[in-house]
């Protein structure tokens, strides 16, 4: 815990994993501003102060920063397909000038949330049990993934003495108050095609857990400036087959669980003629599916997070049966779940 409270800026506040960031900050005594493009309903009944603007707005995220003790860099584009500028825009530039703003502002301390898909490899290879020391690969096959991996160098090359800044990569994470993931997996679920075998191990980490985790690695920044510039994965540290994972899911919402399938190749195949399609013809709207989410949903993804719990203290809490059990009762309040 911190020895005091403190002033604390959380970009990107009204967002899923942001919005549970804020609600853990204000628990425990510390003041928090959050800075996005919107203004939340959420945020106002948590009498959280808003500050409206876009993270390009160099001057905007500088005023917002001015006078705050820590900074938790939350806000990212997200998403697997779209205009690269788009993403460059958000990831890197947005990225930028939080640093530049911590740094100009004197805020010392930076806790930056990166995506463990910065490792997710073109070529569909696993990635089972792997460190921080795995390398980026030599290409993406997203800008959201490319993106998001110069962000982290640029925080990665900020961190100095001036800033103390570290990076967390959590990986699916998933619970109450996703109005996106979940409730498109259950719009979806009659159409959803398991990938590949089914065998395939992935992480994954419950929302609570995730927003914990950031807290205790402001914390550890903060007692040991030796942690500045280090990148960390977080998740449940429980690998488990990520379509028994979705059929879990489908089940909190009374959707059957999938019994249909396409092998890896061919949704691989699918994907790149559908990304030919869009392009061409300029469709906005998001692929059924994509090179990307054939690799994702076919091969193994899951990290080593032995740095994250000696380092950080990191220790999920929340197990998966506790975590859909209040996940199927958020569902059900808020007339997600059907029969």
């Amino acid at each position: 815990m911190p020895i005091t409270s403190r002033k604390i800026l959380v970009t990107g506040g009204g967002g899923f994993l942001g919005k549970a960031i804020v609600e853990k900050l204000l628990q425990r005594g510390d003041e928090v501003w959050s800075f996005s493009r919107g203004s939340y309903v959420d945020l106002e009944r948590l009498n959280v102060k808003q500050i409206q603007g876009d993270l390009g707005d160099k001057q905007a995220i500088t005023d917002a920063c001015r006078g705050k003790d820590m900074i938790f860099h939350v806000a990212a584009k997200a998403g697997f397909w779209g205009p690269y500028q788009e993403y460059y825009h958000a990831n890197v530039i947005g990225t930028e000038n939080v640093i530049s703003a911590c740094l100009d502002q004197k805020v010392p301390y930076l806790v930056h949330c990166s995506s463990a898909n910065v490792l997710n490899h073109g070529k569909g290879g696993s990635l089972e049990g792997v460190d921080e020391s795995v390398p980026y690969p030599d290409s993406f096959l997203t800008p959201y993934q490319e993106t998001k991996a110069l962000a982290e160098k640029k925080v990665i090359a900020a961190s100095d003495s001036q800033l103390k800044a570290l990076i967390l990569r959590p990986h699916h994470i998933w619970g109450p108050g996703d109005k996106h993931f979940i409730p498109r997996i259950l719009e979806w679920a009659d159409k959803i095609r398991m990938v590949g075998n089914g065998k395939n191990l992935s992480d994954n980490i419950y929302i609570d857990n995730a927003a914990e985790a950031h807290l205790q690695a402001g914390d550890a920044l903060q007692a040991n400036h030796d942690l500045s510039g280090r990148v960390y994965f977080i998740s449940q540290g429980d690998p488990v087959y990520l379509w028994d994972m979705i059929n879990s899911l489908l089940e909190t919402g009374n959707k059957p669980p999938i019994t249909k399938s396409i092998s890896r190749r061919a949704a691989y195949a699918m994907g790149a003629v559908l990304e030919f399609i869009y392009k061409v013809f300029d469709i906005k709207s998001e692929p059924r599916m994509t090179r990307f989410l054939a690799n994702e949903l076919s091969t193994a993804q899951w990290f080593d997070i032995s740095a994250a719990r000696n380092d950080l203290g990191f220790d999920p809490k929340i197990d998966m049966e506790e975590g859909l059990e209040k996940l199927k009762k958020w569902l059900e309040e808020n007339r997600y779940a059907t029969d």
